[in-house]
């Protein structure tokens, strides 16, 4: 079973999240586009214009978010990763972009995205490099931080490459502050824990106040052995990453990696469904120029991104693993639960999970209406706690589902 899910749920419902960064952002899970794992760090415009990391990149990906109906699903920013910068800062110590691949500046890629009513997220490194080797902001926080906001970016992604791990808390929290001193509001995505926990286990709460959302574990790769490597971990970490999430604070598992080319149509759903059920950032990596309908369709998907927004703001967790099945669980609002179903079986056919055996099932009492999600939109009707419905989960694939009780039960555990 995954463990200390009982007592743990009982935390979550009676206490609140730590405090959070007081900026006003992430009230719900950010959601967006940002370009590493499909793009990466491709800086060559002449061979591959069209895919380099180039002004060009951006402004086209922020005009498919308009007129492809990404905006109005709720996708708003548009995210520059590592790879943008020149490699040397300016006269004035300040980072600049290259000026072969963004010749309008930064300033102007804002502008252009701001004229689309999107936002613009950039990248940032709290150590002296980038991973890939561009100027880090070490030893620069206050510059960079003004520096961004005079360019009116909206969100930073700080990773944690070329740092001394002890370092870490004091770099991201003065970056937090000086981000707060320009008075310019920019949300702040930190890689903290994900530097930090192969030496001791982060303070989740200093976390919290320091960030809007952080990642805790490994890149995540286009392919199903990576979406289950982040499932295990969080599985297995649940008890202290997840009483820290909650409105302007998330944990990140990574990026959505829907439209690639490594997972099959039920893996994707699994992977929309178990993010929604983490109350994890969306931000999408793959090109929005050239994605099959189904993946859009998927991506789009009206209930599953209500039940990522919910305004109770409460991450879900793993709640039982039995016969190749795990349960994820997460509170809703207006008392009600999204359940996860998810066949970690990667042979064979459709396997029926029983549904009452779900552990949150019990808020079915004396009765519940049951709406299924994916893999197709399906009312399954009014239920009882006991109840013969069995739903059929593909291998690797989620069933997804919400639980509206008819009248209250005290004893929900989540």
């Amino acid at each position: 079973m995954c463990r200390a899910v009982f007592l743990l749920a009982l935390t979550v419902l009676v206490c609140p999240a730590a405090e959070a960064l007081d900026n006003g952002l992430a009230l719900k899970p950010t959601m967006g586009w940002l370009h590493w794992e499909r793009f990466m760090c491709n800086t060559d415009c002449d061979k591959d214009p069209n895919n380099c990391i180039s002004e060009r990149l951006y402004m086209q990906m922020a005009d498919v978010m308009v007129k492809e109906g990404w905006k109005e699903a709720g996708y708003e920013y548009v995210c520059i990763d590592d790879c943008w910068p020149s490699h040397q800062r300016d006269a004035k110590g300040r980072l600049q972009a290259d000026p072969k691949r963004f010749p309008g500046g930064i300033k102007k890629l804002a502008d252009y995205v701001h004229s689309k009513g999107l936002k613009l997220g950039i990248y940032a490194d709290v150590g002296k490099n980038t991973c890939a080797g561009y100027p880090g902001s070490l030893g620069y926080y206050e510059t960079d931080a003004q520096t961004f906001a005079d360019w009116d970016v909206d969100l930073l992604k700080f990773d944690g490459c070329y740092m001394d791990w002890k370092l870490l808390g004091e770099g991201y929290m003065n970056m937090s502050r000086a981000l707060n001193k320009t008075g310019r509001s920019i949300l702040y995505s930190c890689e903290w824990p994900l530097y930090e926990w192969p030496y001791k286990q982060p303070d989740y709460k200093a976390i919290r106040e320091t960030c809007n959302h952080w990642r805790n574990f490994a890149d995540v790769y286009d392919s199903w052995s990576s979406i289950k490597s982040i499932l295990d971990w969080t599985a297995s970490h649940q008890d202290i990453i997840v009483p820290s999430a909650g409105p302007g604070g998330w944990n990140d598992p990574d990026m959505l990696v829907i439209g690639n080319f490594g997972l099959s149509h039920d893996q994707q759903e699994s992977q929309m469904a178990l993010w929604a059920i983490m109350a994890a950032p969306l931000l999408v990596s793959n090109d929005l120029r050239d994605i099959c309908p189904r993946s859009k369709k998927l991506l789009q998907n009206t209930d599953i991104i209500a039940i990522s927004q919910d305004p109770l703001g409460k991450q879900g967790l793993c709640t039982i693993k039995m016969d190749s099945f795990e349960v994820w669980e997460r509170p809703l609002s207006k008392k009600r639960l999204a359940i996860a179903l998810l066949n970690t079986q990667e042979i064979g056919g459709p396997r029926g999970f029983f549904i009452r055996a779900a552990p949150g099932w019990k808020i079915c009492d004396p009765q519940c209406n049951v709406t299924q999600i994916l893999p197709q939109y399906k009312e399954l009707g009014v239920q009882t706690p006991h109840t013969k419905l069995v739903v059929s989960v593909n291998p690797s694939g989620t069933t997804l589902l919400t639980v509206t009780p008819t009248s209250d039960y005290a004893g929900l555990i989540l």
